[in-house]
C-alpha cells in the first residue's frame, strides 16, 4: 500500500501559510495546478476534504491533523540531520509553544534561556489563554502547551508546573479616586477594569466569586498584553488582577496596592508535551518543568 507523501501536505501547508494557491506556487517553484493537484492527490489518498477553499484558504479539521504530523516529521529532520550530514550550518530548528500571557512575560523567557543560549532554536509563541491553549496542541500546532487541563492527551503528558497567585491591583491613585467609599460590589462594577480580550472571563469569575457580582462591568478594557496590564494599573487608568509574581517590585515600591487583601486568584499549571521526546525537545521540557517548579508557588 502506497504510503502518505509529504509533498501532499507540503502543498497544503504552502496554501495556508501564504494565503492561496498562486503564493504557495512561487514559494514551492512549482506551477499552480501542480499545488492544487498535490492537494488533491492528498484529499484522494485520505477520502475527505483537507482544504476550505475560502479566502483566505482555512484547513479541515483533519487538515489540521495533517499540518501536525507534517510538523513534528519537519521537526525530527531538522534535528536528525545535521548530525548525519556533519552539518553546523543547519537552519534553526523551529519550536512552537502555546503559553498564556502572563507566563511568557514573568517566567516562561528565563526558563529558556540555558536552550535559546546553546541550541540553534527559533521560538514561534502562540498567545492563548490558558483554558485555550490545550487546543493547539490537540491540533498538532504545537510541541507544547501551559494549560489549566491536568489531564493528557493521547500520546502526550500532562506535567505539573505550580501556581500563579493572581492579586486585584490598582495604583494609589486609583484607589482614592474610585474606592475612597469603600471597595465593594457597586464601586467595584463602576471603577474601570482590564481584561485580555472577550474571551477572558477571569475578572468577572473574581468579582462573582468574592462579592457575588452579577452584573456587567461599566468599563472593561479589552487588552491583549500582559505587560499592558501592569502599565494601565501603574497609570491609575483600571484595576486589574496580575500575578503576584509579575508585579513583585511595583508592591514593594508602593507603586501598586492590593484593592482587595486577601482574595486572590489561583491557577494551577501544566505543560502538556509529547510523551515519547527526544533530543532538544527532552531539553525544552526539562527546561520549562524544572524552572517553574523552582519559581512559582508550589
Amino acid at each position: 500500500m502506497r504510503g502518505l507523501d509529504y509533498k501532499w501536505i507540503e502543498a497544503l501547508d504552502a496554501v495556508l501559510q501564504y494565503g492561496g494557491f498562486e503564493r504557495a506556487a512561487e514559494k514551492l517553484c512549482i506551477s499552480q495546478s501542480a499545488v492544487s493537484q498535490r492537494i488533491k492527490q492528498l484529499e484522494k489518498f485520505i477520502a475527505q476534504p483537507a482544504l476550505v477553499r475560502s479566502a483566505p484558504p482555512k484547513p479541515t479539521l483533519i487538515g489540521k491533523k495533517l499540518l501536525g504530523l507534517y510538523r513534528r516529521v519537519l521537526l525530527l529532520e531538522q534535528e536528525t540531520m545535521p548530525e548525519l550530514l556533519n552539518d553546523t550550518s543547519a537552519r534553526p530548528v523551529t519550536l512552537s509553544i502555546a503559553t498564556n500571557a502572563d507566563s511568557l512575560a514573568s517566567w516562561v523567557i528565563p526558563a529558556l534561556q540555558p536552550i535559546m543560549s546553546k541550541e540553534n532554536v527559533a521560538f514561534q509563541f502562540s498567545i492563548l489563554d490558558e483554558s485555550r491553549s490545550i487546543e493547539k496542541m490537540k491540533n498538532g500546532e504545537v510541541v507544547g502547551a501551559i494549560s489549566l487541563d491536568d489531564q493528557p492527551l493521547p500520546g502526550c503528558r500532562a506535567e505539573y508546573l505550580g501556581k500563579m497567585d493572581y492579586l486585584c491591583v490598582a495604583s494609589p491613585s486609583f484607589m482614592t479616586r474610585y474606592f475612597s467609599n469603600g471597595v465593594n460590589a457597586q464601586t467595584l462594577l463602576h471603577a474601570p477594569s482590564v481584561s485580555f480580550d472577550m474571551q477572558d472571563s477571569q475578572h468577572k469569575q473574581f468579582l462573582k466569586q468574592h462579592f457575588a457580582v452579577q452584573s456587567e462591568m461599566r468599563i472593561n478594557h479589552k487588552v491583549g498584553s500582559s505587560e499592558a496590564f501592569v502599565a494601565f494599573a501603574k497609570a491609575g487608568l483600571a484595576y486589574c488582577l496580575i500575578p503576584r509574581l509579575q508585579i513583585a517590585e511595583e508592591l514593594a515600591k508602593g507603586e501598586l496596592v492590593e484593592v482587595t487583601p486577601g482574595q486572590t486568584v489561583t491557577n494551577v499549571i501544566y505543560w502538556h508535551h509529547w510523551l515519547l521526546e527526544t533530543g532538544i525537545l527532552a531539553q525544552l521540557s526539562t527546561g520549562i518543568v524544572n524552572y517553574a517548579r523552582t519559581h512559582l508557588p508550589q
